[in-house]
């Protein structure tokens, strides 16, 4: 783990200077320079001191390590599953999304087909429809989303999605929290 790499993107995510985290922990400009550049380490109390005023838990600071985070996912990282009986497919576009804040889907859906039907839930979903045009059904009141348009909703009631008509449609649809 590279702590001083650590600091230094905590410290710039809180627009901070290297004088003014000093200052707040009562260190010198150097030192914190030493530390970022890994050139000297920080005592236990020091480094605890440091991440107060960051505005971080130490369990954050040494738990998921960031450089094993993937921003970018290509086609082969998607994972697809096809349902015939309501004859549509789903694509989760981005890997293990049910540990982040949002799980984002591609939902390509027949003619005459529709979704799963979703239980309320806490959280919100958002839909773009980026294909032919798709009915929302939220607790039975029924609106038409046409291709470029968008759909936003708390997801706290019945809803899931139609096509009634006569080509596919293919939606973005993200949930958070992951639900999907």
């Amino acid at each position: 783990m590279d702590i001083g790499k650590k600091i230094r993107a905590l410290r710039l995510g809180n627009n901070l200077t290297q004088e003014e985290l000093a200052n707040r922990v009562e260190l010198t400009k150097g030192y914190i320079s030493q530390l970022e550049n890994n050139l000297t380490s920080p005592s236990i109390q020091t480094l605890f001191a440091i991440l107060e005023v960051l505005g971080t838990p130490v369990h954050e600071f040494f738990g998921k390590v960031e450089e094993d985070f993937e921003p970018v996912h290509t086609k082969e990282d998607f994972y697809e599953k096809e349902n015939e009986e309501l004859s549509h497919t789903i694509s989760w576009i981005v890997p293990n999304a049910l540990k982040y804040e949002m799980e984002p889907i591609m939902i390509e859906i027949k003619p005459g087909g529709q979704s799963e039907i979703d239980d309320p839930h806490p959280g919100e979903e958002f839909g773009y429809v980026l294909e032919g045009q798709i009915v929302l059904v939220l607790n039975k009141t029924r609106y038409v989303v046409k291709k470029g348009e968008t759909f936003y909703y708390l997801a706290n009631k019945e809803h899931y999605l139609i096509n009634l008509g006569s080509q596919n449609a293919k939606v973005l649809w993200i949930s958070t929290p992951p639900m999907f």
